[in-house]
């Protein structure tokens, strides 16, 4: 096959913060680039239909619930198989062409021009690929570099909100309003008369539709598991056979948890399933132990290390070295090609592979770091941080969250969060806390002054937070004593950062660096109406913030 180039910018990561155009800096080829592109394009056919299918009383759940799994494939660190992305593109024309005949027979409209709605597939993957060539992010040179810009920032919004949706679904939790903005957002990108404005208030509404998405699956994982309380958590090991998991999805370690009952393994966690130890729904397990390792920073050597099999559940995945492939599973919506994909909750694989391998040879003492600071673990006690406001012992809460990634300047956030004075309180979430996250901060007043509140949908808890906070000192979320610190690295965080501005949030600090997606012009829009920031240095922030 000839060489291939990509086009994707949808990650802070991107090549010179442009965009990465020969392959991927996170490890994705360009054949899987381009395959994603021709999976978005005919996501916007399908999306159509769906469209005109409600106006028709047509509301297919099949329809709903693929779109959220074949876009979630597509964010960063997702997917990376080739031959998955062949599947999605298939399934969708299938679905799509099921669809048309039940809107047709409602009598709605199915005759739309050529394009996403009338797609047809290559029968091969070298067919597939020069499809894909033709519709990238940007095959359409006449759309103005503005409107492209917030169609952008709509469609990888859009993908966060997906993901999310995905795992509230599994969970049992579903709203129709949220994939009914979906398919609006992706129909949205085929329309030529659409204002600057218009695309302003669906990049907006995006942000609005996020916030109802992490409420549900807000209530997935409390109405399951029960809500997080303050737990301490080891960062050493036990004695014995040990499996690791990585990832978001708790339901995935529940059963992974439940398999392995009496046979002799410990259970861990990595990057961000850390947080699961505070839900009572888990912790109940005594097979479930510890945590082991950071996020992204050293994933590939801590995996390597690690001396038991490897699950990686439902996203976040670097390029794994093939020297320790063999030890290494996906779950739910992620895939890399070598790598045995576990589709229905069977984890009999890994847990053979996990009795063959030598596991822990004796116990490691670690550190220990508390998790479980959610919103009820945290209003449960709202009455000694309103007193120690109100007394000045709390002068100030950074909200120090986001992602992570292995591109330097991200230590900025490790600085800030030592630097910061110790009459402040650091309230962090979401894998960017890897940076920090065993730093002992001490307490004000039994006030542990490092609260970690979960994972990056936990920012649903946070905004709770600051919501009570807001109406407890009668004053609005803006002139709280809180200033937001925040990293982004994927799409999840583009929708988390247009929660924020929907709810109408400013002076956030945002890095490393800004989305390159984001036009001079749609930037300064941001800045003038949100006061965005980018961050400088730990102390010329807090100098700025705290005066």
């Amino acid at each position: 096959m000839e060489s291939l180039n990509m086009f994707c910018y949808q990650c802070e990561q991107t090549a010179k913060g442009e965009g990465c155009a020969k392959m991927g800096v996170c490890g994705k080829e360009p054949q899987v680039a381009t395959l994603q592109d021709l999976l978005l394009y005919a996501l916007k056919g399908l999306a159509l239909y769906a469209l005109e299918g409600r106006k028709a009383g047509v509301n297919d759940r099949k329809v709903n619930v693929f779109t959220v799994e074949a876009l979630f494939s597509t964010l960063t660190n997702v997917d990376f198989d080739p031959e998955r992305f062949v599947e999605l593109i298939k399934r969708c024309v299938e679905i799509r062409e099921e669809l048309k005949k039940k809107v047709q027979a409602a009598g709605g409209k199915v005759n739309f021009e050529d394009g996403p709605a009338t797609f047809k597939p290559a029968g091969n993957l070298e067919g597939l690929i020069a499809q894909g060539e033709k519709v990238g992010l940007k095959a359409d040179p006449t759309i103005n570099p503005d409107i492209l810009s917030l169609q952008h920032t709509l469609l990888f919004g859009v993908k966060g909100v997906a993901a999310y949706a995905d795992h509230a679904q599994i969970l049992g939790q579903e709203d129709d309003k949220v994939y009914a903005f979906i398919h609006e957002a992706l129909a949205a990108t085929l329309r030529k008369d659409l204002s600057l404005d218009d695309w302003i208030k669906l990049v907006l509404k995006c942000g609005e539709i996020n916030l109802r998405t992490m409420e549900l699956l807000d209530a997935g994982n409390t109405g399951t598991y029960g809500h997080p309380v303050p737990t301490k958590v080891s960062l050493g090991a036990k004695q014995g056979k040990a499996i690791l998991v990585s990832g978001h999805d708790l339901k995935d370690l529940e059963e992974l948890l439940k398999q392995t009952q009496g046979k002799g393994i410990y259970v861990y966690t990595h990057g961000e399933m850390l947080p699961a130890h505070g839900y009572p729904g888990l912790k109940k397990y005594s097979h479930f132990y510890g945590h082991y390792g950071t996020a992204w920073q050293n994933q590939a050597k801590e995996f390597a290390e690690f001396p038991g099999a490897i699950l990686m559940t439902t996203n976040c995945i670097q390029r794994p070295r093939d020297s320790f492939k063999e030890n290494i599973f996906s779950s739910g919506v992620v895939g890399w090609p070598g790598i045995p994909h576990l589709s229905d909750q069977n984890f009999a694989p890994v847990i053979e592979r996990a009795l063959a391998l030598p596991g822990f040879a004796a116990e490691a003492n670690g550190h220990s770091v508390m998790v479980g600071f959610a919103r009820n673990a945290v209003l449960g006690v709202a009455d000694k941080v309103i007193e120690a406001v109100k007394s000045k012992a709390i002068r100030h809460f950074f909200l120090v969250a986001g992602c992570d990634g292995a591109k330097p300047g991200r230590n900025y956030y490790t600085e800030f969060v030592e630097k910061a004075p110790k009459d402040t309180v650091v309230l962090t979430l979401a894998c960017g806390k890897f940076r920090f996250f065993d730093k002992q901060l001490g307490d004000i007043g039994g006030i542990p002054r490092l609260l970690d509140i979960g994972q990056c949908n936990d920012a649903y808890s946070a905004i709770q937070i600051a919501i009570a906070l807001s109406k407890a000192f009668n004053v609005g979320v803006n002139e709280l004593p809180l200033s937001m610190i925040l990293s982004w690295y994927e799409q999840k965080a583009v929708a988390i950062l247009l929660t924020l501005l929907y709810l109408g949030i400013k002076n956030i600090r945002l890095g490393p660096s800004l989305p390159a997606f984001l036009s001079p012009a749609v930037l300064n829009t941001l800045v003038k109406a949100f006061d965005i920031k980018p961050i400088t240095t730990a102390d010329a922030d807090l100098k700025a913030i705290l005066g």
